[in-house]
């Protein structure tokens, strides 16, 4: 089933003579593992036996002279190339539409140089995320960046998609942290962008390179700031009546001018889900199990047909969601000096005692942290019982929050269940996360049912003038959303695109780039 496009000998033989022949491969194993990231859709598709964009070739690459040598003999052999991190994101991102050179980037691992006194690390872009946080905090140090895949992905990654991470309202978004690029260019000259401290901007191409996905060129290392590791963390949890009191209480404590770490409202289902545990629940019962335990007797007997068949009756289960006693859990943690950590927790419960909320002690929070990357694993287990799960990510502003939030829902109901928690707050707005399942009679139909999910649920962002992704990229799954998005201003993120990449050499096909400049 792996489409066959024999590597150019000439092509590999002097990707060997850059990296050395055991880090350059043609075979099929290595071209089918490299067709795919974690892209829902791609999962439909390679679960029915097809792997749609395998590379030519995959590189390991050792070094940033090696990445910079490998785009120059790819333009010299007129093949495209696509950087590879670890292979966790959900939006086909990485796939190779053209085949080309894949370079895995992973060998570039190393924090090359830590300043104390400037709160700086220069690290490569193949580190990945948890081993990295791990050395710093070695050292006394973190990088207050924690996605819930961590343990599978990259900070080239993480720049190359403006990553988001779990403690966000605190240390901010990847690229807050960046302070200086290394980057390979389209013709592989191995390219440097000046230092930028706090409080000076100058002309950089740092703010276009981060978040291009490997479009204008290929990450190879960066300088990040920082921050000394918190010794002490406070947890707090609250049950508040309702989605909009949650809102409002997150509002208000951004607006307050707290910091936490962490601020998290979960919607009623997602509630039950985040209080469950993981180290007891069965294949699949993370996302359905607690509905099924508050279902009414007749409504039990239909979990007992299986995921994949109760999951195509979404009208149901969104309805028997609905039904479920209010509540919605607002998780809290906060560091700092003992007195930001005080101080904070109890101005949050002034807002939250004022909204009518319940104080739920720091069990809840407490759990959450200690369990917070575990809902990445409770994913696969819906694929393999032929049902598919996807996440959407997109924030708005917190007068629109509600309304996207319940559009969104909305739009959904007759296609998938959908749950929902509200994270990333900022002064302004913040972002929602929603996890939505489905399952038809067979692949072919499913791929009908997920790309009416995604057209619904975009179509329901874009009337409530949301953003079509916060921290999870664009890749191939939202290229047209953002199209639609940009509309005219499309014209200078192609003009752009021009001047970097005139040729189209570099991971093509994404952003919805070739549709906005054909």
């Amino acid at each position: 089933m792996l489409p066959s496009t024999p590597a150019d000998p000439d092509l590999v033989r002097a990707l060997e003579a850059i990296c050395g022949a055991d880090h350059v491969s043609a075979g099929d194993a290595d071209r089918m593992a490299y067709a795919r990231d974690m892209w829902p859709r791609s999962l439909i598709r390679q679960r029915a036996g097809a792997f749609d964009h395998p590379p030519e070739v995959v590189v390991w690459p050792g070094s940033a002279e090696e990445v910079a040598a490998v785009v120059k003999a790819a333009v010299g052999a007129g093949r495209c190339t696509v950087p590879f991190g670890a292979g966790s994101g959900v939006c086909g991102g990485t796939l190779p539409v053209r085949g080309g050179v894949v370079l895995d980037l992973k060998r570039l691992n190393r924090i090359l140089d830590l300043v104390e006194s400037d709160c700086v690390a220069h690290v490569e872009a193949g580190a990945i995320g948890e081993i990295l946080e791990r050395e710093l905090n070695r050292r006394g140090w973190t990088l207050g960046h924690f996605p819930s895949s961590i343990y599978c992905s990259t900070l080239g990654g993480w720049l190359a998609g403006r990553s988001a991470g779990q403690c966000s309202s605190r240390f901010g978004k990847i690229e807050d942290m960046l302070r200086k690029l290394t980057w390979v260019d389209a013709d592989g000259r191995l390219c440097e962008t000046p230092f930028a401290p706090p409080g000076f901007a100058p002309w950089s191409a740092d703010p276009l390179i981060v978040g291009s996905e490997g479009t204008l060129g290929i990450i190879c290392s960066a300088w990040m700031v920082i921050r000394p590791l918190s010794a002490k963390r406070r947890y707090t949890a609250w049950i508040l009546p309702d989605v909009e009191a949650g809102i409002d209480c997150m509002r208000s404590v951004m607006r307050a001018g707290l910091r936490p770490s962490v601020l998290r409202l979960y919607d009623e289902f997602d509630t039950l889900v985040a209080g469950s545990d993981p180290a007891v629940d069965e294949p699949g019962s993370s996302l359905l199990g607690g509905l099924a335990e508050k279902a009414s007797a007749p409504a039990k007997a239909l979990f007992h047909l299986g995921l994949a068949r109760v999951l195509q009756m979404p009208r149901l289960l969104n309805r028997a969601a609905d039904l479920l006693p209010g509540g919605c859990l607002l998780v809290a943690v906060f560091e700092g000096e003992d007195w930001e950590r005080d101080l904070s927790a109890d101005l949050l419960a002034e807002i939250c005692a004022g909204r009518d909320g319940k104080d739920q002690g720091e069990g809840p929070a407490r759990h959450w942290w200690h369990h917070r990357y575990s809902i990445s694993y409770k994913q696969s287990p819906v694929f393999m019982d032929g049902a598919f799960v996807d996440t959407m990510e997109v924030a708005a502003t917190w007068d629109r929050l509600p309304a996207m939030y319940r559009k969104v829902r909305q739009a959904l109901a007759p296609l998938a269940f959908v749950m929902a928690h509200f994270s990333h707050a900022y002064s302004e707005g913040g972002s929602i996360y929603f996890t939505f399942a489905g399952a038809a009679s067979d692949d072919a139909a499913a791929l009908g049912v997920y790309d009416r999910i995604w057209d619904a649920a975009q179509a329901a962002v874009s009337a409530e003038r949301g953003v079509v992704s916060h921290h999870h990229g664009v890749g191939l799954s939202k290229a047209r959303y953002l199209v639609r998005q940009l509309g005219e201003a499309g014209s200078l993120v192609c003009a752009v695109k021009r001047a970097f990449d005139p040729h189209g050499r570099l991971n093509p096909g994404k952003l919805g780039l070739e549709e906005m400049d054909p």
